[in-house]
């Protein structure tokens, strides 16, 4: 019997400024957290693909020194309250984590007033980060993971696209970038009209609404957050290979652009199917690659799609004298599954296993906020977790067949490898598909220049092989988890 997920009574409110708060109380620990979302983050960057990053690189400023203290001063006061406020950007939200105890809330949103509406924007930290953003993505560049990431990325969403650009930006289009670019996007683009705020933690709404009065004097203005730019349909599936000299491992990546978010529709139920091909440990995918073959540590496959249609991705990174042989197996479970469909057992594992990690998803202070996120962010119904409960005690095999034949087009997908190009391309050639070498920046390398590859979000990068084979033990997915929706 599956345990079922209460969802925490929550309260909404919204302040004048326009942002809407959501919150519940949680007094396990004495403390607080709150979740600043503001909507935009690399997203906005398409108005200006030259200076992409820029959201990223804002965030790492806020973090930095306001008009009234040194980052010093603020990250001593913060360790002394036993507090943490940290500025983050995604692809598409701009985040404001705060924790704090109780005791010591009122002190630590004084520092985050603070961070939040006086950033210094000091020329000094610009240049200290603005060097160690440089040095990172120059770090990135040689590493086949994240190689993997950015090219799939890229390949997945098209070449005018904004999401085909890396969320830190590129070399080229960071160094575009100006303490001024960086001011102008926070005075145009962070405002409370955009931002949600999820607070969990041992306090009431009447305790903690006042104490958030000072929010108030961040005025709103309008954000308009670009339109998703279309993305072109692929013709036909083809492999895509990015040389990396004598790498012991081949990264893998097959997918294409597949759906949008829903709590409780297709997306939801595409998950349920994916569950037995690639989302558990035990699902098909890591069962012959990792248990059988002994190809990788760890291979699955997870849909990740949010307001905007997202990818299906499959991931592994894999032994390189076994390259072709781990496409072959990749795109024979996935047609095998396609074609054939689940089984009674599988379908029974699916409902039980699913139901039991579904239940540990919301234990600590952050992920009940973010679930609670996710309710103001897609303005589900209160008792969405129920709804979803029920879709997957009663969905039929017929349901999961046929979203395995409607949502797994093996004919139109991306297969791209990062590995050594001389020891894994003459087997690649061998297995029917156009075979385009691209350069680590995912253009198409001279020799095949007229080959341009079509259109590309990134797989999450997967763990590093130690930790992949420490996690292995566990009855848990490995790789990349993180951009789960709940």
């Amino acid at each position: 019997e599956n345990p079922v997920i209460k969802v925490p009574p929550f309260w909404t409110d919204k302040l004048q400024n326009g942002i809407k708060v959501i919150g519940t109380k949680n007094d396990e620990v004495p403390t607080v957290t709150l979740l600043f979302a503001v909507s935009g983050g690399h997203k906005l960057e398409a108005k200006d693909q030259s200076k992409a990053g820029i959201a990223s690189l804002t965030a790492a400023m806020l973090n930095e020194a306001s008009e009234k203290y040194t980052s010093e001063e603020i990250s001593s006061q913060l360790q002394k309250l036993g507090s943490s406020i940290s500025f983050n950007s995604s692809a598409d939200q701009l985040t404001v984590s705060v924790q704090s105890l109780v005791k010591n809330l009122d002190a630590t949103l004084a520092l985050l007033e603070e961070r939040l509406l006086h950033p210094r924007f000091d020329q000094a930290d610009f240049d200290r980060l603005h060097k160690q953003r440089l040095e990172l993505i120059a770090n990135q560049s040689t590493q086949p993971t994240v190689i993997a990431n950015n090219v799939y990325t890229k390949l997945l969403y098209g070449e005018n696209n904004i999401m085909g650009i890396p969320v830190i930006g590129t070399t080229a289009s960071v160094k575009n970038i100006k303490l001024d670019d960086v001011k102008k996007f926070y005075a145009n683009n962070f405002s409370p009209s955009v931002t949600n705020l999820v607070i969990v933690g041992d306090t009431e709404q009447n305790k903690i609404m006042p104490k958030l009065a000072f929010l108030n004097k961040w005025a709103p203005k309008p954000v308009e957050i670009p339109a998703d730019t279309k993305i072109a349909d692929l013709d036909k599936t083809k492999i895509f290979l990015v040389d990396k000299e004598k790498a012991a491992q081949s990264e893998i990546r097959i997918g294409y652009i597949a759906l949008p978010y829903d709590a409780t529709g297709e997306y939801y139920k595409s998950q349920i199917m994916n569950f037995i091909l690639g989302g558990a440990f035990n699902s098909r995918i890591n069962l012959n690659l990792r248990e059988d073959k002994g190809y990788t540590y760890g291979a699955g496959s997870y849909f990740s799609g949010t307001e905007s249609a997202g990818p299906y991705t499959a991931y592994a990174g894999v032994r390189s004298n076994v390259s072709d042989s781990s496409v072959v197996e990749f795109m024979k479970e996935i047609k095998r599954y396609r074609n054939e469909g689940i089984t009674d057992e599988e379908l029974a594992f699916a409902k039980s296993a699913m139901g039991q990690s579904d239940a540990r998803k919301y234990e600590t202070s952050f992920q009940k906020a973010a679930f609670l996120n996710n309710i103001i962010r897609y303005n589900l119904d209160k008792d969405y977790v129920k709804k979803q409960n029920e879709i997957l005690q009663n969905i039929t095999k017929e349901e999961i067949n046929a979203l395995a034949k409607k949502h797994l087009p093996v004919e139109k997908m991306n297969i791209m490898l990062v590995g050594d190009k001389a020891a894994i391309k003459p087997g690649l050639e061998k297995l029917g598909y156009e075979v385009v070498e691209l350069d680590s920046d995912g253009n198409a390398s001279t020799a095949q220049a007229a080959t341009a590859p079509t259109p590309a979000q990134a797989a999450p990068a997967t763990e590093t092989t130690k930790a992949k084979k420490k996690k292995s033990k566990n009855n848990e997915k490995t790789g990349p988890a993180v951009i789960r929706s709940f």
